[in-house]
């Protein structure tokens, strides 16, 4: 079974050809510049077939970015399936289903007005996903459809979890409350610990670690979410690459009035310009705060400290809420490749019984066990496939 996932953005659509059983990539690329001039990337991951790499292609909107995706996968040279009736289902990653979806669903023309009504919730993610969505229904009649929601793995939250304490008017009217997202991320990563550690998912209080841009922590008992860190919107929690994370409201109203900023002034700012990037000076990337920090930029290391220390915390917090924890694990970009990160994460840690081994440690990109054998919390790190676990819903919905 072969199934195409589609990241729609405003301007850009990342897509991966998959086959959910085996985990078998068979291409995946970027249409970028929707809109624009268009440019085109399509990497085959089967021998002998030649990879593009943004070439030029016309692409006014998105079913012409969609169209370039398929003529490349049917292509006679270098496609890597027959024909389009290879291409089993389309899963499409959906960034917000608020309270409507706790799990990704066949697309209707229901469930498009539900995702349409989300959209006040994520203005400017939503509406692209769904001009990817009908790009496709357009260019594939008759292939099935399913929506995969970044927040659907967070609806488990008890009340109490996602509840803020404001006038409650402003949640029934309103629908304000704490989402979550890369609900998809840690949805596979928790599975893929419970199959490391030879348990059911249901057996298993794990605590995983989303590191990277833009990151997130979530706690996982029995297998579902009981609370995570990013909240209402992908501000909230750590800080991250640009965005300010957890802060005291109050300072919003004291630079704006010092400053003259309105609130769309002051949100660019908390949402591009803070983080370690703000905090350092230096860069958003971490492997730069890495570089700067180890010749003595003072403020590169203060920030990487910081960010360690937040994610400390919520390790810490989230084991208490669950009532301990029998694994952390590290993912995302600078959770799977950042030894320093996973490191400084873990000391301290000693006393929920966290024993790092820093020889398994120092490893990138591998799903290993890193912690001591004698470790009674166990440390996992696993690169995420978000499109692996988009790819085995879809599969499962259009099955069922």
């Amino acid at each position: 079974m072969n199934i195409l996932v589609i990241n729609a953005g405003s301007s850009s659509l990342k897509y991966q050809l998959l086959n959910p059983e085996t985990g078998d990539l068979l291409a995946k690329g970027l249409c970028e510049r929707i809109g624009i001039d268009g440019k085109f990337t399509y990497k085959p991951q089967v021998a002998g077939k030649e990879t593009l790499d943004a070439i030029d292609v016309a692409m006014p909107t998105h079913s012409e970015a969609i169209q370039a995706v398929l003529d490349a996968l049917v292509d006679a040279k270098n496609g890597v399936v027959g024909s389009m009736k290879e291409i089993d289902a389309v899963g499409h990653r959906v960034v917000h289903g608020g309270e409507k979806f706790a799990k990704s669903v066949l697309i209707t023309d229901e469930v498009m007005a539900a995702i349409e009504e989300c959209n006040p919730l994520a203005p400017l993610h939503n509406p692209a996903n769904i001009i990817g969505i009908k790009a496709c229904q357009a260019l594939m009649p008759g292939t099935p459809m399913v929506a995969v929601f970044d927040t659907a793995f967070h609806q488990t939250m008890p009340p109490k979890a996602f509840m803020y304490a404001l006038p409650y008017a402003y949640y029934e009217n309103d629908k304000v409350r704490r989402y979550g997202f890369h609900g998809t991320s840690h949805k596979y990563v928790s599975g893929r610990a419970a199959a490391m550690l030879g348990k059911k998912p249901e057996e298993l209080k794990l605590i995983s670690c989303h590191l990277g841009n833009g990151s997130s922590i979530a706690a996982v008992d029995g297998g579902k979410s009981v609370d995570t860190s990013m909240g209402f919107t992908p501000l909230a929690g750590l800080p991250m690459g640009t965005r300010s994370g957890d802060l005291d409201a109050g300072i919003l109203q004291y630079l704006m009035n010092k400053y003259g900023m309105n609130i769309d002034e002051m949100l660019n700012v908390l949402n591009k310009k803070s983080g370690v990037e703000g905090l350092s000076c230096v860069s958003s990337d971490f492997r730069d705060l890495e570089s700067a920090a180890a010749n003595g930029d003072e403020k590169a290391a203060l920030a990487q400290e910081k960010f360690a220390y937040e994610v400390k915390k919520y390790v810490g917090a989230y084991a208490a809420a669950m009532g301990g924890v029998d694994a952390i694990i590290f993912t995302a970009g600078v959770g799977e490749n950042d030894k320093a990160i996973r490191s400084m994460v873990c000391q301290g840690l000693e006393y929920m019984g966290v024993k790092l081994d820093e020889t398994a440690n120092n490893t990138r990109g591998k799903e290993t066990v890193i912690s001591a054998a004698d470790s009674k919390v166990k440390v996992l790190l696993i690169p995420t496939n978000e499109e692996l676990m988009i790819a085995q819903d879809t599969a499962s919905i259009v099955k069922g």
